[in-house]
């Protein structure tokens, strides 16, 4: 794919895998949809990104709501007139024990995991429909294929966007020329497990702090990596892990 001049829409643009892609894709010359909820975050990016020679559009969503993203894709075609494709990167992780009940939380981690996938998707394929072609990125996890405890929901919510992207794939890439990537982290250093409140887990993340984790940079590569191949070309998954992960 072409990716100077391109545009993507980058989900949960604030921090982490978001953050760096948005760097990385910018400085190849690909034109940056920064969104997530964080609008001061998203306004210290975009200034980064231009000061480098970049070009980034910025806009305020939550992708848990459809007119928000609607509204992202109204501001990205007024501003630059297509879409080229878009990473769904916007993700929770309040691990948990089932036991413990924590419910709201669940429904969270499935609104944003899952349902922020679909509306994200939905958002952009009218226009990479009419362009015949484009990239859709979804961050799933190895947690798809694999359970730790107190992930029963997050593993889920992962599991049903690798699910959702193979289906995706085999329905918009033959007839559309729309590829479509699972991006497939292990552990990764970002800001993912501050939004864990189960003390029973928090008391055995201990372990994992010993570990050298990837880096969001890393998996912005492997972002890159996908939707740079000739068009031809379908990266399905990219699993990636830490070298000291099991």
């Amino acid at each position: 794919m072409k990716l100077d001049k391109s545009v993507f829409i980058i989900t949960g643009a604030s921090s982490g895998i978001g953050e760096a892609t948005a760097l990385k894709l910018a400085e190849k010359g690909v034109q940056v949809v920064l969104t997530a909820r964080r609008e001061d975050k998203l306004k210290e990016l975009k200034y980064k990104i231009e000061k480098s020679g970049g070009n980034a559009l910025a806009v305020t969503g939550d992708v848990t709501k459809k007119e928000d993203f609607d509204n992202v894709v109204s501001e990205t075609l007024n501003e630059y007139g297509t879409i080229n494709g878009i990473i769904n990167n916007a993700g929770l992780m309040p691990l948990s024990y089932v036991k413990n009940l924590k419910i709201e939380e669940w429904e969270k981690m499935v609104d944003v995991n899952i349902k922020g996938v679909l509306n994200g998707v939905a958002a952009v394929i009218p226009t990479l429909i009419e362009n015949k072609g484009g990239h859709i990125i979804n961050i799933s996890s190895t947690a798809a294929y694999k359970y730790f405890p107190g992930g029963a929901v997050y593993c889920a919510t992962k599991a049903a966007v690798k699910m959702f992207s193979e289906g995706l794939r085999q329905e918009l890439s033959p007839k559309y020329g729309i590829n479509v990537t699972s991006i497939e982290p292990g552990a990764v250093s970002t800001e993912l497990m501050e939004t864990i409140t189960d003390e029973e887990i928090l008391e055995k993340l201990s372990d994992m702090q010993k570990m050298t984790t990837l880096e969001a940079e890393d998996i912005a590569e492997a972002i890159y990596y996908a939707i740079s191949q000739p068009k031809r070309v379908n990266i399905n998954d990219v699993y990636i892990m830490p070298s000291e992960q099991q």
